[in-house]
């Protein structure tokens, strides 16, 4: 008799054991389908402030639409807006290309920001084609239209961005770091007067400018274009603008890993360019240079400078140092969320500060969802449960296409690792070397 009563309690506890656990996974559930709703409800609002916002561009009042473009720029960088750029990209495309034809210098910045962290959001395909198409008129017209003016930040920036993502040959590259170069560097005519650049606006320029160096093929370099541009940022090394000599010697640094001195000297003589004038001004350029990046590695700090700027600037110049006379690239990481995220070419580095300058705020939240980004930076982060629940029909569509954002991003950033790793294998720039 105990022992059928004890069967029955045990039974009993096993059956209660049961329904808790029922109740359990049916609570976790419903726990995870709120989660889900909440969530929804909170796009559906997010989703109507960004129709209001779009809407207020329309508005004659020019602080009314600055206003809209902020918070347009605070919604995309708080969450990726897949839904709502599926839905109204055009129509924000083009409110923003009316900004910067029309608007003032605030708007036309608030504007160019926008339309970057679009072209960032729809990441590379046709989408990203048009903006780069229907942007880069715009911008360049903009750009000549006040030169010295504090916009020119952000509309060279937007350019990088919309040219690095949807710009698909080399020469539509080329055409976006021409119309930079002139802003800071124009060839004048009878009728044109030079407009001295701001070191801000050179330093701002000079990073755009790598920025977009890093994605273009070596093999499309036309080196005696590149010895120019090595010989006017050797000048920019001795500005007393800390930021331009930073930006000057990150840019060195950039074409000096696609192709050394050595190299540029066998191409221009293997097309009939290098004479003995050639090798000595290239022979001049490389010793310069190695100088100024000596000094600059050691400067001691003057009046008034801000120990960590000079800090930055001496280790930066370091590290130019090792990879002129060593070829070694430093190798960098951050945790971005708890996972990892490491560069080991000048290249990625330059990307990664760049997009990490332009994003701002919203840097850490486009590194854990933005997958265009992931795979342009070699960055992986661990995915939970709740983020693939929480992932839109949308993303899944985008992210899961073989045409998507990420395979081309892959793709692109693979060759381009590749090509890096090609020009080391065939010899660094040592200070020392002699040509024929």
């Amino acid at each position: 008799m105990g022992k059928r009563n004890s069967q029955k309690k045990s039974a009993s506890m096993m059956l209660d054991s049961e329904d808790d656990e029922s109740m359990s996974s049916t609570s976790t559930r419903s726990a995870d389908l709120m989660s889900i709703s909440a969530n929804i409800d909170v796009e559906v609002e997010r989703d109507h402030l960004l129709d209001q916002a779009l809407d207020a561009l329309y508005e004659k009042r020019g602080t009314t639409r600055e206003k809209a473009l902020s918070a347009i720029i605070d919604a995309f960088n708080t969450n990726l807006q897949y839904d709502f750029v599926e839905k109204k990209f055009a129509t924000l495309l083009h409110q923003c290309l009316n900004s910067i034809k029309k608007g003032s210098s605030k708007e036309i910045s608030l504007a160019a920001h926008v339309i970057g962290l679009l072209a960032l959001t729809v990441g590379s395909g046709d989408h990203a084609h048009e903006i780069f198409e229907q942007s880069i008129v715009s911008v360049s017209q903009a750009l000549k239209s006040a030169p010295g003016s504090p916009k020119i930040a952000s509309l060279v920036e937007c350019l990088a961005i919309v040219t690095f993502i949807g710009g698909n040959e080399t020469e539509e590259i080329d055409q976006s770091m021409q119309i930079m170069w002139q802003v800071i560097h124009p060839k004048l005519g009878p009728n044109v007067v030079a407009v001295k650049p701001s070191a801000d606006v050179i330093a701002s320029v000079v990073s755009a400018w790598s920025f977009l160096l890093t994605s273009l093929d070596r093999r499309s370099f036309n080196h005696k274009a590149w010895l120019e541009s090595l010989s006017y940022l050797s000048t920019l090394l001795d500005k007393d603008d800390r930021a331009v000599r930073i930006a000057a010697g990150e840019a060195v640094a950039v074409i000096l890993e696609v192709g050394s001195f050595e190299k540029f000297a066998a191409d221009l003589k293997a097309a009939g360019v290098g004479g003995h004038g050639t090798i000595h001004d290239i022979n001049g350029i490389k010793e310069k240079i190695h100088k100024q990046v000596k000094d600059l590695s050691v400067e001691a700090g003057g009046k008034g400078s801000a120990k960590k700027d000079l800090n930055n600037q001496r280790n930066l110049f370091r590290d130019i140092l090792v990879f002129i006379e060593d070829g070694y690239s430093p190798e960098t990481s951050m945790k971005i969320g708890g996972d990892l995220m490491a560069t080991s070419t000048w290249s990625q580095l330059i990307q990664l500060n760049f997009l990490k300058h332009f994003l701002g705020g919203g840097f850490v939240k486009h590194m854990q969802d933005n997958s265009f980004l992931q795979d342009v930076l070699g960055f992986t982060p661990k995915k939970s449960l709740a983020s693939e629940l929480n992932r839109s029909s949308i993303e899944k569509k985008w992210y899961k296409s073989p045409n998507s954002a990420v395979s081309k991003a892959r793709t692109q950033h693979l060759n381009k690792q590749r090509l890096i790793s090609q020009g080391k294998n065939t010899g660094h720039f040592a200070v020392d070397a002699e040509f024929e």
